[in-house]
């Protein structure tokens, strides 16, 4: 990407709706750009349709999107984001993950564990209430209790009135918070998954890029009262496709966007931020690399944390470099200049004016307790299953006895359903898996704190990495479910008598880990007031037509199937079934560009030129994997699985001119289901939209 391409870029993000002329956007339901698409393509998005795609998608919690794709609750999703319950159902007689799967009957079907699909009902805009229990004078750390019992009062209140799972989700920064109330399915079983080697073909290496060859799929089908649900939406499916330069719809939930952080925000990821995310996920790339190398037993364990660490290492990689660009900071900082002259112009806007200084004196501030927070809080010294369970054990026994609005946001009584069915979960641990991963983040804790730091003894208790691990581990009970739901209903007395060697630890730095929490806490309620202050100038300015940055939430992207160039090389918008082979022959079919044998001997019976995969300009980021691809009429045309290299930027900036979305072809989806995987019925019913 030029240096000219992604100044361009980037000014457009923060220079007001009228710029926004390109595919932009990650746009809110209740706020989709109407006029945008109207002035681009002729298109216009009636309530009806947008209620439609809106109910028909779904959100993994897993991480990660999907669609319902017929009436009798069959939901698509990526095979990378199935991977988590597939690694689940799996064991070392059947890898589901490496080996796939197919149901030929709802009673073959899988129950898969502690999955949950929420799909989007209504959203509220709580705004309103939310900043008025923040009152002026408030001290920090008073307006992150006042504002966590307000948002905890309001979830409570939607749960009690329609049994929907609800959340306030925090907008602009803090500018704005909406009530997300979502129809949860828990019962949800595995009916289709290929070959992990043709849904990764080409793995790590060609992660991020294109031309590429992948059935990045994964089909699973949500039950109520242990019948398949019949849902009121679902997409129809096209047999056609997508059609290169037509106009297309991706309806998903992006995970995370940091495109309106300030200057100050953005020089702290990239010098501090990054460089430690990227180290850690390097170290445990190589440390899962290497266990995994010494038996296939310990890779199949391995597997799927080790390809979500790579694929995080490659994406923030990328992402990184878009932030070491000269052109993309020099953006930012005019954009940043260029408010700020107009805010301090007008006298109303003064708390606009001062809210930069704010953020970058806690940014300051963040920066001196991050690496405590980091070890004790987000559990980088910690990884664990067990440990983890702990964790929330020792937490929950001190946060429910609380008043609702008192706890910590996590253990709020309307996520508590949620928590319990994850707590609770019977997926596999493996207690070697587990002493490996511990004993690294031990040394981790020490090389960080240094071995003489008080909680650094305190944890150890005088003996090595390695050995302190082995002893957490295989002196737990936490493996066995009964013991924790008696941890978890006993409370306070239960945690207190326990000598379960993982539940003193996570005791033994509460405290700590609380304190460090606090003080993060109270540096992110600055910021927030500080970004609703620009938020409000900006709104003032410019008006309300924008999208703010993804949050995990359905969101609406359009765009157009559409080739770019890469190096001088024009890169064609689709590619072909016959394709996979003809690469996996230039590799001399050397892994990961292997192909299964079922591939192999249907190979003549396969449409080669069937689409297979293709690109488009939609405004996509992590989380958005799963998407469905609609066209005008709603039909579903392909599935988003990946972005290209030039995309790892978007988190900053949107790009058009090389950035690709990645997709999976509907047409090709259903001639490999066809003729390599002889899915009849699974055809039929995506075809149809019924199951026979």
């Amino acid at each position: 990407m030029s240096r000219k391409t992604f100044m361009a870029a980037s000014l457009a993000v923060f220079c007001g709706t009228g710029a926004l002329r390109s595919d932009e956007g990650m746009w809110l339901y209740n706020d989709p750009p109407r006029e945008q698409v109207r002035a681009k393509y002729g298109f216009e998005m009636t309530d009806a349709w947008l209620e439609h795609l809106q109910k028909s998608s779904v959100r993994f919690n897993s991480g990660g999107s999907g669609s319902f794709v017929s009436e009798d609750g069959l939901v698509l999703s990526n095979h990378h984001v199935g991977a988590d319950a597939l690694q689940k159902v799996s064991s070392a007689q059947k890898n589901y993950l490496r080996d796939g799967f197919y149901a030929r009957s709802q009673a073959e079907e899988i129950a898969c564990v502690d999955l949950e699909l929420n799909v989007l009902q209504s959203i509220a805009n709580v705004t309103e209430r939310v900043n008025a229990a923040v009152t002026a004078g408030l001290s920090p750390d008073d307006a992150v209790k006042a504002r966590r019992r307000v948002m905890a009062a309001i979830e409570k209140e939607s749960l009690d009135a329609t049994g929907l799972r609800s959340d306030v989700v925090t907008l602009y920064q803090g500018g704005a918070y909406h009530l997300y109330r979502f129809k949860k399915y828990t019962d949800v079983r595995l009916v289709f998954a290929p070959e992990q080697q043709v849904a990764f073909f080409g793995g790590d290496p060609d992660n991020f890029e294109y031309p590429r060859f992948d059935l990045d799929i994964c089909l699973f089908r949500a039950y109520e009262d242990g019948k398949p649900v019949k849902v009121p939406h679902s997409l129809k499916w096209s047999k056609a496709g997508a059609a290169e330069g037509e106009l297309t719809f991706v309806s998903g939930h992006p995970g995370r966007t940091e495109r309106m952080l300030t200057v100050a925000e953005l020089e702290y990821l990239r010098d501090r931020q990054y460089p430690i995310a990227l180290a850690y996920l390097k170290r445990r790339e190589v440390l899962l690399r290497s266990w995994s190398e010494r038996s296939a037993e310990n890779a199949r364990r391995a597997k799927d944390e080790l390809f979500g660490i790579q694929n995080s290492r490659k994406a923030r990689d990328g992402g990184h470099a878009g932030l070491y660009d000269p052109a993309l900071m020099q953006s930012k900082r005019q954009q940043e200049m260029a408010l700020r002259t107009k805010f301090a112009a007008n006298p109303a806007f003064a708390p606009a004016a001062a809210a930069y200084d704010q953020i970058k004196q806690a940014q300051s501030s963040i920066a001196r307790y991050e690496r405590i927070h980091r070890l004790l809080e987000a559990g980088q010294a910690f990884q664990s299953e067990l440990f983890d369970i702990a964790h929330i054990l020792v937490r929950a026994a001190g946060e429910y006895p609380k008043a609702d609005g008192e706890r910590l946001r996590e253990f709020a009584e309307a996520g508590r359903a949620s928590l319990e069915m994850s707590l609770f979960s019977d997926k596999p641990i493996h207690n070697d898996l587990e002493i490996i991963s511990l004993a690294d983040s031990l040394t981790y804790l020490n090389e960080q704190l240094g071995a003489e730091y008080p909680v650094v003894k305190k944890v150890m208790a005088g003996k090595s990495p390695r050995a302190r691990a082995a002893e957490l581990i295989n002196g737990s009970r936490l493996r066995s479910v009964d013991e924790r739901r008696r941890l978890y209903k006993g409370g306070t007395l239960a945690i207190d008598a326990s000598e379960d060697p993982l539940i003193l630890v996570a005791k033994s730095v509460d405290a700590e880990a609380r304190e460090v929490r606090q003080l993060m806490e109270a540096q992110a309620e600055i910021k927030k007031q500080a970004h609703a202050a620009i938020a409000s100038a900006r709104f003032a300015l410019e008006g309300k037509g924008q999208y703010p940055d993804a949050t995990f939430t359905l969101r609406l992207s359009y765009g157009v199937v559409k080739g770019y160039t890469s190096l001088g090389k024009a890169i064609p918008a689709t590619t072909s079934l016959g394709g996979i082979f003809e690469r996996s022959a230039e590799m001399e079919g050397r892994p990961p560009f292997d192909l299964p044998e079922r591939w192999q001997k249907k190979r003549r019976a396969l449409h080669a030129d069937a689409p297979f995969n293709f690109v488009s300009t939609h405004d996509i980021i992590g989380g958005n994997s799963g998407s469905p691809v609609v066209n005008r009429n709603g039909e579903f045309v392909g599935i988003i699985f990946d972005g290209n290299i030039e995309s790892l930027a978007l988190g900053f900036a949107y790009e058009e001119t090389q950035a690709r979305a990645l997709s999976v072809h509907s047409a090709g989806i259903l001639e490999a289901l066809r003729s390599v995987y002889a899915a009849k019925p699974l055809v039929e019913e995506l075809v149809t939209g019924q199951r026979k």
